[in-house]
């Protein structure tokens, strides 16, 4: 196993590979995105952690980019790749495919991203 030096490190992307985004090809996106972060240059600034479920499911495959707190869904390769080009490498992210963003007053939600339920409903069924 290798253990990496993060000392340059200004990403965390976490790939979800959950259920639902296993289903939607999750594995082909995590490919692709560290495929094209490898093929920018990136592989010392942007660090990448293949997760379980990130509990939105509706929005798979989901890709997560901190420390900006950015939710992207919907993601296929192509769009693992151009998140690359734009997001990582230039610093704009994907306006159009965001479905969560932090704010100092928490994630704020894009106007299409699906609502969802809060985690204290959960218990409540």
């Amino acid at each position: 196993m290798a253990t990496w030096n993060l000392s340059r490190t200004r990403k965390h992307v976490l790939l979800c590979n959950g259920g639902s985004c296993t289903r939607a090809g999750a594995e082909e996106v995590t490919k692709a995105f560290r495929s094209a972060i490898k093929e920018a240059g990136l592989d010392d600034l942007v660090h990448t952690t293949k997760t379980y479920c990130n509990g939105r499911c509706e929005d798979s495959c989901v890709l997560i980019v901190y420390p900006e707190g950015t939710w992207y869904r919907n993601v296929t390769p192509q769009l693992a790749e151009e998140i690359v080009q734009k997001h990582m490498a230039n610093g704009q992210p994907l306006e159009a495919s965001i479905s969560h963003q932090w704010s100092p007053d928490g994630f704020e939600r894009s106007a299409d991203a699906p609502v969802g339920r809060f985690k204290s409903e959960k218990n409540a069924e």
